[in-house]
C-alpha cells in the first residue's frame, strides 16, 4: 500500500475523500491544521479514524499562522477585490508547508487534498507543494471521482456511513480560521437570494447588534498591534478579542463576486471582524505616519501582493521580495487609532502618533496658522509649467 498524506479539514469533501482513497489502497495519514477550525481535535481524530484513515497528525498552528502570515498580510492592507481579507488563502501556503515536512516524516511519496476542481484551494496547494517539492505525487480526488455535485458526496457518505455535518438543507461549504470565515455554494450560487444568518458563525445581523457603539483603542509598534483598550496581548489574543467584539456589533461581512484564479467568477460570502477592523487602524495610522510617495507606492504594491496571495505564490521570489518593501515602511507605523464599532461600521474617532506628519499649525485656517501663504504662488507657477503651452 502506497502512504499519501491527506490535508484533512473533517468538511463534506475531506470525509468523503478518506474513505475513497482507503478503497482505492492507498494507506491514508490524515494531516489537520488548527488555524481555528469549528472542529475540536478530538472530533477530528476520531472522525478521521472512523473513515479510514490508519493516523492523523492534529496541530494547533494559530500561533504561527498569525504571527508568520497574517501578520505581514496586515502589514499589507491585504484585500482581494476590495472585500476578501484573504482569510483562507493565508492559511493553504501553511498547510501545504506541514504536507510537505509530513510526507518527509511519515516516507510518503504522495499528498493529497479535498479541494474543488474549480476552485482556488487546489492552485493554493499543489503550487506550494510543488515549490517546496516537486518530487511528490499530488493526489485530488475531486478533481477524478465520479462524485460531480455535494448532494452527490452526502449520498456517497450515507452509503458509506461517513460522519458528516453538511445537510441537503443546509449544504454550505465553509471554511473557518482566525482570520475570517469562508462561505459559499448552496442557494449562495443563485445571486437572487440573500445569505441566510445561520449561514454566519461570528457575526450578529444588524438587528441584533446592540443599539449602543462600542469604542476600541489599538496600539501599534513598528506595524504590529500590540494593546488592545490598553491591555497589551500578544496578537493572537487580539484577533481573537476582536472577533468578539466586531461580532458583537455586526461588523465583517462582506458579499463578493470574485474572479477565482481558474478563470470563473463565483460568489463568496466572507465574515472578518478581526481583520476589517485591524486593517482599518493599520491603514489609519499609516495615513498618519507615511510620507505621500511612499503610501501611494504602497497601495500599488498592496494590490499586487494580495493578488499573490490569492493565487497560492506565498513563496514565489516577487512575494518574498515585496515582503522586505513591507517591512522597511513599517518602521514608522507606531501609534495609537481609536475605532467606534456600531451596526456594521467601523468609524474612526481617535488618531495619535509621535511620529505623525500632520502639524496642526500648518493644517489649521484658525489663528495659529504658521503656513505660509506667499510661497503658494511660486509652487503653483512650477507645478503647472509643464502642462502650459
Amino acid at each position: 500500500m502506497e502512504k499519501i498524506v491527506l490535508a484533512y479539514s473533517g468538511g463534506l469533501d475531506t470525509s468523503c475523500v478518506v474513505t475513497y482513497l482507503k478503497d482505492k489502497g492507498f494507506d491514508v495519514v490524515c494531516f489537520s491544521a488548527n488555524l481555528g477550525s469549528e472542529f475540536e481535535p478530538a472530533d477530528l481524530k476520531q472522525r478521521a479514524l472512523q473513515t479510514g484513515a490508519s493516523k492523523i497528525y492534529v496541530k494547533d498552528l494559530r500561533e504561527e499562522f498569525a504571527n508568520k502570515y497574517i501578520l505581514i498580510a496586515l502589514k499589507a492592507n491585504s484585500i482581494y477585490e476590495d472585500k476578501y481579507v484573504l482569510s483562507t488563502a493565508l492559511g493553504r501556503p501553511l498547510i501545504a508547508k506541514y504536507l510537505v515536512d509530513i510526507a518527509k516524516k511519515e516516507g510518503a511519496k504522495y499528498v493529497g487534498h479535498g479541494c474543488s476542481a474549480k476552485g482556488n484551494d487546489q492552485v493554493r496547494i499543489d503550487v506550494t507543494v510543488k515549490l517546496l517539492n516537486p518530487k511528490l505525487h499530488i493526489v485530488a480526488p475531486l478533481r477524478e471521482w465520479e462524485l460531480t455535485s455535494r448532494e452527490s458526496e452526502i449520498e456517497y457518505a450515507k452509503q458509506k456511513k461517513i460522519p458528516i455535518q453538511a445537510t441537503k438543507e443546509k449544504i454550505y461549504s465553509i471554511d473557518k480560521n482566525i482570520w475570517g470565515v469562508s462561505i459559499e455554494a448552496g442557494i449562495l450560487e443563485d445571486l437572487n437570494n440573500e445569505p441566510k444568518e445561520d449561514a454566519y458563525i461570528f457575526t450578529k445581523s444588524l438587528k441584533e447588534a446592540p443599539d449602543k457603539p462600542q469604542y476600541v483603542e489599538i496600539d501599534f509598534v513598528v506595524g504590529v498591534p500590540v494593546k488592545i483598550n490598553g491591555k497589551q496581548k500578544p496578537f493572537l489574543e487580539i484577533i481573537e478579542e476582536l472577533n468578539t467584539l466586531g461580532g458583537r456589533h455586526a461588523v465583517g461581512r462582506t458579499d463578493l463576486i470574485e474572479d477565482r484564479t481558474v478563470g470563473i467568477k463565483s460568489r463568496e460570502v466572507y465574515e472578518a471582524p478581526a481583520a476589517w477592523i485591524l486593517i482599518k487602524a493599520h491603514q489609519e495610522l499609516e495615513s498618519l505616519v507615511l510620507d505621500k510617495d511612499t503610501l501611494s507606492f504602497k497601495k500599488c504594491i498592496e494590490l499586487k501582493y494580495s493578488q499573490l496571495i490569492y493565487q497560492g505564490l506565498w513563496f514565489s521570489p516577487l512575494k518574498l521580495s515585496l515582503d522586505a518593501f513591507i517591512e522597511k515602511t513599517q518602521s514608522k507605523v507606531t501609534g495609537k487609532i481609536t475605532l467606534k464599532l456600531y451596526k456594521g461600521n467601523i468609524v474612526v474617532s481617535k488618531r495619535n502618533s509621535s511620529n505623525a506628519l500632520y502639524k496642526k499649525e500648518l493644517a489649521t485656517y484658525g489663528v495659529d496658522d504658521k503656513f505660509d501663504r506667499t510661497d503658494a504662488k511660486g509652487f503653483i507657477n512650477i507645478f503647472s509649467m509643464p502642462y502650459i503651452k
